[in-house]
C-alpha cells in the first residue's frame, strides 16, 4: 500500500547533491532507476528529471527499514532521506559519482509493475512502443533533456523579444478555412450548421491585421496545424516562433534575428556565432548545390557541363542541353575507392526517387571506367573529367534533365553521399540566409503559377511589371534561414500597397470576387492604413532537433503523432458515436471504394 509524503519535503534534485553539501541532510524524490541487494547493504539509484544519485541502505540502519528497502523494484516512486557522504569507490559516468545519501528514512510513495520497455537511453525498443508508452519514455534522460533544452528556447525566446520591443499576442485557434497551401483541419460548428472553422496553418493573417492595429511588433509561440501527408520529421500539428514588425525591410528582420540566433547559440550551445550571417541569393544556391537550403559543411558543388557535351555524341546528354534543361555533375573525392559497382547502382536507384531518369558516372582510376565512355571520344571524357577537376580515386555523378530533376536529384544525392562517406562534422553549425526566391512557382498538376510562400509576400521593387508579363523571373522579397542543410525558418516582407496586392491576385488568377470571398477580411482592414511591415517564422520543433542533435522530429514534442497522424498513446483520432456526431451535423459516409 502506498505512503503518503508526511513531514518529508523535498530539499533537493538528484543532480544537487556533491561534496560540498558532505554531512547535509537532504531529501529526495523520484523513480527507483535500481536497486542492487548485497545482503547486509542495498544501493538503490534514485531518478529525477535532474539525473541520478546513490541511495545506500547498510548494516546501520534498523531492520524495518532494511525490509523495506530491500522490497523496492525498478520505476517505484519512493521518498528518502538521509545524510550525503563520500562514496568509496566513484562513479565518473555520474554527476553525483563522488557522493551518495545514507538513507534514515524511506517512504514508498507508488508502487510500480514490470514496465513494458526499458526506462534508459538507447534500449533498441521501436518506436510505435515507445509512443504507445510515451509517459515511460519520457522518463528516459535524454528525453527529459530533449524536453528542458526545449523549455529553455522558450524562455531565451520570450525574453529577447521583450527585451526588443515585442508584445506576445495569442491568435485565434478557430479560424476561417485557407484556400491557399495546404489541407486544413476543419471543425464543425455546432452552433452554425453546416458550416466549418478550421485550425490555422499559421497566423498569417492575424499577424498582418495586428499590424494594421498598430500594435508594431508581435511575437507568438503558438500551435500550427497542416492535413497534409507526412514525412519522417513532419507532423499535423507543430509549433512556430511567429513574429511580425511594422516599418521595416528585409535587411532590419534579418538584423533582428540574427542577434537572436547568436543569443540562442551561446545560451545553449556556448558558441559564437558570427555575425553577420552569410547570404546567399536563391538562383545561386540552386546552381551551386541544387537545393535552396544547402548544407555548407562540406563542398561537392554542382558542375554544369552542358556546354561541354552539347555535341558530345551521347543523346542522352544533348537532348538535355536546350533551356530549361542541363547536364550536371558532382565530384565525390575518393569516390570510386569508397563506393563499388554494386553501390553506384543503389545511388541510381536514389535519385530516381527524385523524378530522375538515370544516372551517369564516372570512376577516375588508372583507366576510366564508364558506362557512358562508348558514347563519347576520349578527347570529350578528358575534357569532362578536367571540368571536374577529378583525380584518380575519384567519382564523377551526373544527372542530365529538366533544371527541376537535375537540381533535386543532384541536391539530395549530395547529402547522401556526405552521409555516406562521413564527411559532415556533427559539431560544426553552418548559417545561410537565402534570399531573393521566386515570387512564383508552376504548379504542374492544377496547370498554373501559385504562390512559392503565400499571396502577401512582396516582390521586389523592381519586379513588380514582371506579375503581369514575366512571372516565372518575378522575385520575392522572401528569406530563409538555413543551418546545416535544413531550412529554420523564413519569411518575407509583405504587400502593404492595395495596388501591388490586386495584381499579385490577378497573376494567381484570382478575381475581384474570389479575392473578397476568401481574403475580404483583410483586404478591407488594409483600406484605413496598413504600415510597411514583414515577418519570419522559425519551426521550433526542428530548433530543438538542431540543438539537441535529435534524430527524429518525434524525440523533441512531448506527445507526438505518427507519420499516420495517429496517437498510439490515446488512439486518437477515434470514431464519434452517432449522438457526437448529430450534435455538429455531421454523417460519415463509407467510402466506396
Amino acid at each position: 500500500m502506498a505512503e503518503n509524503m508526511g513531514n518529508l519535503k523535498r530539499t533537493h534534485y538528484c543532480n544537487e547533491i556533491s561534496e560540498d553539501l558532505i554531512s547535509t541532510e537532504v531529501t529526495l524524490m523520484g523513480w527507483v532507476a535500481k536497486q542492487r541487494s548485497l545482503g547486509s547493504i542495498i544501493f538503490v539509484d534514485l531518478r529525477d528529471r535532474s539525473g541520478i544519485a546513490q541511495i545506500v541502505f547498510d548494516d546501520t540502519s534498523d531492520r524495518e527499514l532494511l525490509e523495506k528497502a530491500n522490497r523496492l523494484r525498478g520505476e517505484f516512486v519512493i521518498a528518502v532521506k538521509g545524510k550525503i557522504r563520500e562514496r568509496s569507490s566513484i562513479n565518473e559516468e555520474l554527476k553525483t559519482g563522488k557522493v551518495e545519501v545514507l538513507a534514515s528514512e524511506l517512504k514508498i510513495l507508488s508502487e510500480s509493475d514490470v514496465p513494458p520497455i526499458y526506462i534508459k537511453d538507447n534500449d533498441n525498443v521501436s518506436e510505435n512502443m515507445r509512443l504507445k508508452y510515451r509517459t515511460l519514455d519520457l522518463r528516459k534522460p535524454s528525453m527529459q533533456k530533449n524536453l528542458m533544452i526545449r523549455s529553455e528556447i522558450y524562455k531565451i525566446t520570450r525574453d529577447f523579444f521583450y527585451e526588443n520591443g515585442f508584445i506576445e499576442v495569442e491568435t485565434p485557434m478557430l479560424t476561417k478555412p485557407t484556400p491557399e497551401g495546404a489541407r486544413d483541419y476543419l471543425v464543425p460548428s455546432r452552433v452554425n450548421p453546416g458550416e466549418f472553422y478550421a485550425l490555422p496553418q499559421s497566423p498569417q493573417l492575424m499577424k498582418q491585421l495586428l499590424m494594421v492595429s498598430g500594435l508594431d511588433r508581435y511575437i507568438q509561440i503558438t500551435k500550427c496545424f497542416r492535413d497534409e501527408d507526412l514525412r519522417a520529421n513532419r507532423q499535423p500539428e507543430f509549433t512556430q516562433i511567429d513574429m511580425e514588425l511594422s516599418f521595416v525591410d528585409e535587411e532590419d528582420v534579418m538584423e533582428l534575428n540574427e542577434r537572436f540566433l547568436q543569443k540562442l547559440f551561446k545560451e545553449i550551445l556556448d558558441k559564437d556565432i558570427e555575425l553577420p550571417i552569410k547570404r546567399m541569393k536563391y538562383f545561386e544556391a540552386m546552381d551551386r548545390f541544387g537545393v535552396d537550403k544547402p548544407d555548407l559543411r562540406f563542398g561537392m558543388e554542382l558542375n554544369d557541363i552542358s556546354e561541354i557535351v552539347k555535341d558530345c555524341g551521347f543523346k542522352v546528354f544533348e537532348g538535355n542541353c536546350e533551356k530549361g534543361k542541363s547536364v550536371r555533375g558532382i565530384k565525390v573525392d575518393g569516390g570510386s575507392d569508397f563506393y563499388s559497382k554494386k553501390q553506384v547502382k543503389k545511388l541510381e536507384s536514389f535519385v530516381k526517387d527524385y523524378k530522375a531518369m538515370g544516372l551517369s558516372w564516372i570512376r577516375v582510376d588508372e583507366k576510366i571506367d564508364s558506362p557512358i565512355a562508348k558514347f563519347i571520344s576520349e578527347y570529350k571524357m578528358d575534357e569532362i573529367i578536367r571540368s571536374f577537376g577529378a583525380k584518380k580515386g575519384d567519382l564523377i555523378l551526373i544527372l542530365a534533365d529538366k533544371n527541376s530533376v537535375v537540381y533535386s536529384g543532384l541536391g539530395n544525392l549530395r547529402n547522401k553521399v556526405a552521409r555516406d562517406m562521413d564527411l559532415i562534422d556533427e559539431d560544426d553549425y553552418k548559417l545561410l540566409w537565402i534570399t531573393e526566391f521566386p515570387l512564383f512557382e508552376y504548379d504542374e498538376d492544377e496547370g498554373r503559377y501559385v504562390a512559392m510562400h503565400h499571396p502577401f509576400t512582396s516582390p521586389l521593387d523592381e519586379d513588380i511589371d514582371k506579375l503581369e508579363i514575366d512571372k516565372e523571373n518575378a522575385r520575392a522579397k522572401a528569406y530563409d534561414i538555413v543551418i546545416n542543410g535544413d531550412e529554420m525558418g523564413g519569411g518575407s516582407i509583405r504587400i502593404n500597397d492595395p495596388e501591388v496586392q490586386e495584381k499579385m491576385f490577378k497573376a494567381l488568377g484570382l478575381s475581384e470576387e474570389d479575392a473578397k470571398e476568401k481574403f475580404g477580411f483583410l483586404l478591407e482592414a488594409f483600406k484605413y492604413g496598413a504600415p510597411p511591415h514583414g515577418g519570419l517564422a522559425y519551426g521550433l520543433d526542428r530548433l530543438v532537433m538542431l540543438f539537441t542533435k535529435a534524430s527524429s522530429i518525434r524525440d523533441v514534442i512531448a506527445f507526438p503523432k505518427t507519420q499516420a497522424a495517429t496517437c498510439l498513446l490515446t488512439g486518437a483520432p477515434t470514431e464519434l458515436s452517432e449522438k457526437q456526431l448529430d450534435e455538429v451535423h455531421i454523417r460519415v459516409v463509407e467510402d466506396k471504394e
